[in-house]
C-alpha cells in the first residue's frame, strides 16, 4: 500500500512549533491551508493585522517549506474581532491588497462568534471581497448555538449570490453537518482532543454520509489542540472498513479540489524539496543543526 498524502485544511500554524511540522510531515501531511484567525490576545491597530497577514504569505510558507511541507493561506477578519467598528473597517480596507497575493487560496475565517449585526456586516462585506477576487470562503461556525449560527449562515450565502461549491462550512456537528450538504456547500469537521469533534464521531459520520464534499482538519492553535488529528483520523477510518478511496477523498482530494477553485493551488502534487540552507529575513529554522537537503 503507498503511503497516504494528506492535507491539512485548518491549522493555525503561526501558533505552533517547528516540531510539530517535524510530526506532521512525518505522518504523511504534505500540504497546509492556515486561516487568518484571532490569535487570542485583542488586536487594537489594524497594523497589527498587516503584519500578521505578511508573516501567513511570508515567514509561515518559509517555515513549512523546511520540513516539506506545502503552505496556502486564507485571509480575513474573524467575527470576534468584527465586532470592533473602527477596527474592522481599516481590515476591509486593507484586504482587497492583501487577496490579490500568491498562496492565498480563500477569503477566512469569516462567519458569526455572537451573531451580532456587526458581525453579519463584515461577514457580507467580505462575501462581496470574496466573489469581487474570485476567491472561495471558508466559514466559522459560532461555538454556541451551532445549530441556529449555521442556518443563519447559509442564509446569509444564499442572499448573496456567492455559488454554494465555492463555500466552506468549517466546524460542523452530527447537529449541523445534513444542513451543511443540503446547502450544497463543502462540508468541514474540527477533529479536536475533547471538544467540537472527535475521531470516533467523525467515522460514524463518514459512515453515515459518505465521502461527498466532506472535509476533515486539526484547527489546531495556541489551544489544546493536536495537529495531527488528519492522520489520526484517517488510520481510524482504515481501522474500521472505510474505503481506501473514501479515505483519500477526504483527507486530500477534497481539500484539494475546494481550494483549487483559487486557481492558485501551485505544485500542490509535486514532490516536495527540503533545503534547510536557505534563509527568510536572515533567519533560519536551525539552532546550529546540520541543516537537511532533500528532493
Amino acid at each position: 500500500m503507498k503511503p497516504l498524502k494528506m492535507f491539512d485544511p485548518h491549522i493555525h500554524m503561526t501558533s505552533r512549533t517547528t516540531d510539530d511540522y517535524q510530526a506532521m510531515a512525518a505522518n504523511g501531511i504534505t500540504a497546509i491551508v492556515e486561516p487568518a484567525f484571532w490569535v487570542g490576545q485583542p488586536r487594537t491597530h489594524v497594523g497589527t493585522f498587516e503584519d500578521y497577514f505578511l508573516s501567513l504569505i511570508g515567514w509561515e510558507r518559509f517555515r513549512a517549506s523546511q520540513f516539506g511541507i506545502k503552505h496556502f493561506c486564507t485571509m480575513g477578519m474573524n467575527p470576534k474581532e468584527a465586532n470592533q467598528q473602527a477596527l474592522a473597517d481599516g481590515v476591509l480596507e486593507l484586504l482587497p491588497r492583501y487577496l490579490e497575493k500568491d498562496g492565498v487560496v480563500a477569503v477566512g475565517e469569516i462567519g458569526y462568534d455572537d451573531m451580532t449585526d456587526a458581525e453579519d456586516r463584515v461577514f457580507r462585506r467580505q462575501i462581496e471581497l470574496a466573489m469581487e477576487a474570485g476567491l472561495p470562503i471558508l466559514i466559522h461556525t459560532p461555538h454556541r448555538d451551532k445549530k441556529r449560527g449555521t442556518e443563519r449562515t447559509i442564509a446569509v450565502v444564499k442572499e448573496m449570490g456567492i455559488a454554494p461549491e465555492l463555500v466552506l462550512i468549517d466546524h460542523n456537528t452530527e447537529e449541523t453537518l445534513p444542513l451543511t450538504l443540503d446547502s450544497g456547500c463543502w462540508a468541514g469537521h474540527s477533529i479536536y482532543p475533547a471538544t467540537k469533534m472527535d475521531e470516533v464521531r467523525m467515522v460514524q459520520l463518514v459512515q453515515r454520509y459518505g465521502s461527498e464534499r466532506i472535509i476533515i482538519n486539526s484547527a489546531a492553535d495556541w489551544g489544546v489542540s493536536d495537529p495531527l488529528k488528519v492522520p489520526k483520523t484517517a488510520a481510524l477510518m482504515r481501522q474500521s472498513g472505510i474505503t481506501e478511496e473514501a479515505i483519500e477523498t477526504i483527507v486530500w482530494g477534497n481539500p484539494a479540489a475546494f481550494f483549487a477553485q483559487s486557481g492558485r493551488l501551485d505544485g500542490i502534487d509535486a514532490p516536495s524539496v527540503i533545503d534547510q540552507r536557505k534563509l527568510w529575513e536572515g533567519n533560519s529554522v536551525l539552532r546550529g543543526q546540520t541543516p537537511v537537503v532533500q528532493g
